[in-house]
């Protein structure tokens, strides 16, 4: 860990008290940072915003259902060599030219401390948490093929999020500092779109929270929209110079706000808020 290190928050990226204070305790305790909160909360945005305001190389995992942990240390490519050797090819003499480094191998030998992105981990299989569990703990691997010991220059920055899709290993979670997004109330969300959006006028932020949070509100909804989805919301309304009034109108006379195609995924999400919406107009 670099000494005096200290995230304080960045200009684009609105970090609550007790998210600030996760950040640093993960760097002080040089744990791993797990990360969970709603699917558009900022988690993934947090990594690049860390990176940015501590000056660190961001490397990112994106994991997908297919990812096992070894692709993250290295993958040996046999099938490469075997295909050059019937070639005649000289570069089958030195393994090396066959070990295609991951992401964990890039960042244990970077010449400085990086940000290290582990993204969506509860997309993989269950034995993936517990298959990283040695090489994130002590910060070293061996390379069996080449017969040697890979070890971090410099201890990363692991920040590792999860959509809470399934549980994870409690061996895992002990290694870990953990903190939990929650969902921006009005005051925070009118900040985060302040910082996306400086000039949109004050009455159209109003109604278009107004808007956004009653249908988040509404029950029995597949797919609550998140705050990624407000901003494309905020993006179109300014985009196309919707007043404020007409986000009223909309919704008074089809239930569902303009554009409501950026906030809502799915026709039963749609139909639902319109009958909720007009039932209130009626009340």
């Amino acid at each position: 860990m670099i000494f005096g290190t200290h995230f304080d928050g960045s200009d684009r990226y609105v970090a609550t008290g007790d998210l600030k204070l996760a950040v640093n305790a993960a760097l002080m305790l040089q744990r791993p940072l797990l990360i969970k909160g709603e699917p558009g909360t900022g988690k993934t945005m947090l990594a690049e915003e860390v990176a940015a305001a501590l000056n660190m190389p961001l490397m990112q995992w994106h994991i997908k259902s297919t990812t096992k942990a070894q692709q993250g240390l290295y993958e040996y490519d046999a099938v490469s060599r075997l295909r050059d050797s019937q070639l005649g090819d000289e570069r089958v003499k030195d393994i090396n030219n066959y070990i295609l480094r991951g992401v964990l191998w890039q960042a244990f030998t970077a010449d400085m401390q990086v940000v290290l992105l582990i993204d969506e981990i509860d997309k993989a299989d269950i034995e993936f948490p517990n298959d990283l569990l040695r090489e994130l703990d002590r910060m070293e691997f061996y390379v069996y093929e080449t017969r040697e010991m890979v070890k971090a220059k410099f201890r990363p920055l692991v920040i590792i999020t999860s959509n809470n899709e399934k549980e994870l290993p409690d061996a895992f979670l002990r290694r870990c500092f953990f903190h939990y997004i929650k969902f921006p109330d009005a005051a925070t969300m009118r900040q985060i779109v302040a910082v996306h959006f400086p000039t949109v006028a004050e009455d159209l932020v109003h109604e278009a929270l107004e808007s956004f949070y009653g249908i988040r509100q509404i029950a029995g909804l597949k797919k609550r929209p998140s705050t990624s989805e407000l901003l494309d919301w905020m993006k179109l309304l300014l985009a196309e110079n919707i007043p404020s009034s007409a986000l009223r109108d909309e919704s008074a006379k089809s239930g569902a706000p303009i554009f409501n195609g950026a906030l809502l995924k799915n026709e039963q999400d749609l139909h639902l808020v319109e009958r909720a919406v007009l039932s209130r107009a009626k009340r």
